[in-house]
């Protein structure tokens, strides 16, 4: 087990929203993996609501087109803050939270550490 700092990204953007005909969360993570950016994950909500104030949910199938979505991605602050540039632009209605962070990585040398 080893324990380190690092920076946390969160976006939180529309499922509907697109970049090119593409959507938002998969040019982020995308670009997060083409920076060298340690991982992304994408969560898809299941019921929110945003500056519209309009509340999306999957039990309304009229109002399940456009559920929130969180792109994360965990690395080192200069390594995040490096990446930031890269939504200018792309992320038109959404929001961006950054939250330092501790960090438990396990691996296979842990594994081995134990036997």
């Amino acid at each position: 087990m080893r324990r380190e700092r690092a920076r946390r990204l969160t976006v939180l953007v529309g499922e509907g929203d697109r970049w090119q005909h593409r959507p938002v969360f998969t040019e982020i993570v995308h670009r997060a993996h083409a920076a060298g950016l340690a991982g992304a994950s994408v969560f898809r909500g299941v019921e929110g609501y945003g500056g519209s104030q309009l509340i999306h949910t999957t039990r309304l199938l009229s109002l399940s087109e456009d559920l929130p979505v969180a792109v994360v991605v965990v690395d080192a602050a200069e390594r995040i803050d490096a990446f930031l540039p890269q939504l200018d632009g792309l992320v038109r209605d959404g929001l961006v939270l950054l939250d330092d962070v501790d960090v438990v990585r396990y691996g296979a040398s842990d594994n081995a550490d134990r036997s």
